[in-house]
């Protein structure tokens, strides 16, 4: 099956080490995502980054980072991507929320194929 169309992308940048709870926010989030059937969300991890406090966080062997920057793509409709914002708000208390209009091809697996 395959969709086209209209939609958004999100993109959520946060501290490895940021947490909810005893968990990592990052997998909080993509977890969440997961449970509220959003189409897919990838984690992509940085070499070096700062934020809103101005403090280089990077890989290189001087200056080993224990909290490198992380971001989470998520791409799904407006209205998926609307509807998830409110859970976003209470779980990022510190970092950045970008959206942006994307057009969506999706691939997806075809249940009926298989039980044929």
């Amino acid at each position: 099956m395959k969709f086209e169309g209209k939609g958004k992308l999100i993109r959520i940048f946060i501290g490895e080490s940021d947490k909810r709870g005893r968990h990592l926010l990052y997998e909080v989030i993509v977890k969440l995502a997961r449970q509220r059937g959003m189409a897919g969300a990838t984690v992509f991890k940085g070499v070096e980054g700062f934020g809103a406090n101005s403090r280089i966080h990077t890989t290189r062997v001087l200056r080993l980072s224990e909290d490198l920057p992380v971001m989470i793509e998520i791409a799904d409709t407006e209205e998926m991507i609307r509807d998830f914002l409110p859970h976003l708000d209470e779980l990022v208390t510190e970092g950045l929320i970008t959206m942006e209009n994307v057009e969506i091809i999706k691939y997806s697996h075809n249940d009926s194929d298989e039980q044929g």
